[in-house]
């Protein structure tokens, strides 16, 4: 008798397939064109997103490491200053402060959110501070409301870290509308997902916009006249048409996930788990499905051995990597996260079947 066949974490392929005629045929319509950098595509998409995130400047990158860098380069942010922001995270937050020779310091995460703790990022804030990153963890915003509010009062630079949350909201505002800048991820995995590297950033002012345009261009605004330093990180044109057609999807893509994250929630309450919480300040875009249990080693061995795959986001916390010298911060509900946190397949084409494969084989050995 033949294995059921695995289930992924996630299915990039999944959408392709379902909507294989229209990007075939919007690549093939760059190919002809002729255009495959800074050309209509990346500039319709650029309008687009800021319309959907509700941001007055949108400015396309070649990855959301990128955007969060060049952010706070258009800000800037440099040698001196100090940028602050949760560890629970993945390590391109810390690295684009330290691209920018700025300091990441560490705040700690509110337990049901994973997101940055406004208290904490209080007490983390010195004279050097400069900035402030909030990351939006696994499709749910941070408390945008107390964070944007403390910015205001201590004059920082406000950074969205928006790569796992386009379409997510906390109050009248979406991710990306929140702060000065809103930086997106368009990996092949993210709800809005590419066929590569690509990236994306919302800003508020006219001028940080014009600045992000020259960094992302050398340094550029008009051929062969270099007024700052700068890199090469354009959105080609191809990733720019992949990814219009997607955001034309993207509200049903985001919907399915809602409704997986229900079936999650109903299958498994009662379960000596803890279950990740829907947003009651906004709309939570279920990037994961984040559960927590003292018996999350030996559980993701045994979906694994059930054929299911699962993920740890992140199992060791920028503050404890060799990179950032392991050091010993007082982050507990960092460290408890990290220790306890398992992420089960969530995407929009995972049948009722599959996610009861998934399901059962959480309950046999929670």
């Amino acid at each position: 008798m033949s294995q059921p066949k695995r289930i992924p974490i996630a299915d990039p392929a999944a959408e392709y397939l379902e909507l294989a005629g229209e990007i075939d045929a919007a690549v093939k319509g760059v190919l002809a064109s002729g255009r495959y950098i800074l050309g209509p595509e990346g500039t319709a998409l650029e309008a687009e997103i800021a319309r959907h995130v509700g941001a007055p400047h949108a400015v396309g990158v070649n990855s959301g490491t990128d955007a969060l860098h060049l952010a706070l380069r258009a800000a800037g942010i440099g040698p001196g200053d100090e940028v602050v922001m949760p560890s629970f995270t993945f390590v391109a937050t810390a690295e684009a402060a330290a691209y920018a020779g700025a300091k990441p310091v560490f705040a700690d995460i509110e337990a049901a959110s994973f997101c940055l703790d406004p208290d904490s990022l209080e007490r983390a804030i010195t004279k050097r501070t400069r900035a402030v990153i909030a990351v939006h963890l696994y499709g749910r915003c941070a408390a945008m409301d107390r964070i944007a509010d403390i910015c205001r009062k201590k004059s920082l630079v406000l950074v969205e870290d928006c790569a796992q949350s386009l379409g997510a909201s906390h109050g009248d505002l979406r991710a990306g509308a929140w702060g000065d800048f809103g930086c997106f991820s368009f990996y092949p995995t993210k709800n809005l997902a590419a066929a590569g590297d690509a990236g994306l950033v919302t800003a508020r002012d006219a001028g940080h916009a014009e600045t992000l345009r020259m960094l992302r261009h050398h340094g550029s605004r008009e051929t062969y006249r270099h007024e700052i330093l700068g890199y090469n990180s354009r959105l080609d044109e191809i990733q720019a048409a992949i990814l219009r057609i997607k955001l034309r999807h993207l509200e049903r893509f985001n919907e399915a996930r809602a409704r997986i994250a229900r079936r999650y929630r109903e299958a498994l309450a009662g379960a000596p788990l803890t279950l990740p919480e829907d947003s009651r300040e906004g709309r939570h875009v279920w990037h994961q499905f984040t559960i927590r249990s003292r018996k999350r080693d030996a559980m993701r061995a045994a979906l694994d051995a059930a054929g299911i795959a699962s993920m740890i986001y992140y199992p060791l916390p920028v503050h404890r990597q060799p990179l950032y010298g392991a050091g010993a911060l007082p982050l507990p509900v960092t460290d408890a996260a990290a220790a306890e946190v398992l992420s089960l397949p969530i995407f929009p084409h995972l049948d009722e079947a599959r996610q009861r494969r998934v399901c059962q084989a959480v309950l046999a050995c929670a």
